[in-house]
């Protein structure tokens, strides 16, 4: 009897399963828009980059463009939010800092925007990067010059020795 219940009990389990709506199943492919009219808070913002973190890469490359012409329609707050953080994406096949810099800068001088501790945050986050990048092209430039170094000691050291 006891083993009949166990093997039961994880049938009737499965069946008291409830799935999410389609609409939820779905939500990573559809973006919503931020508010144009610039009144967006930061939670909206949060939750949109969290949504867009999970595109795929020919959805996000979409949502790069859709955000591009949103904000060439409408330079709100919420447009330049939007497209600033769909070019820093991580793994963005068309990740442009450089541009979202740019995008973010008018946001980074209006201290009335309710976005602007975040647009101040991300720019420092960007900038933060940037610098970081060049810091470790130096550091790789600086190993490579003295790997260089060492084979050119080692292939002199080889060549002496076969002389004698």
């Amino acid at each position: 009897m006891r083993i009949l219940l166990a093997a039961l009990l994880p049938l009737l389990l499965a069946g008291c399963v409830v799935s999410p709506p389609a609409e939820v199943q779905e939500e990573h492919a559809v973006v919503p828009d931020l508010r144009s009219d610039g009144s967006s808070d930061v939670g909206a913002v949060l939750a949109f980059y969290a949504r867009t973190r999970k595109l795929s890469a020919t959805e996000l490359v979409r949502e790069q463009d859709l955000a591009r012409r949103a904000l060439t329609r409408s330079r709100s707050d919420g447009n330049r939010m939007r497209y600033a953080l769909v070019l820093t994406v991580p793994g963005a096949p068309a990740a442009d800092e450089t541009r979202a810099l740019e995008t973010l800068e008018p946001l980074t001088r209006n201290t009335a925007s309710p976005l602007h501790g975040l647009a101040v945050l991300l720019t420092t986050l960007l900038q933060e990067r940037r610098r970081l990048d060049v810091q470790g092209q130096g550091l790789q430039q600086k190993l490579d010059a003295m790997l260089e170094l060492e084979r050119s000691m080692t292939g002199r050291e080889g060549s002496a020795q076969r002389k004698r």
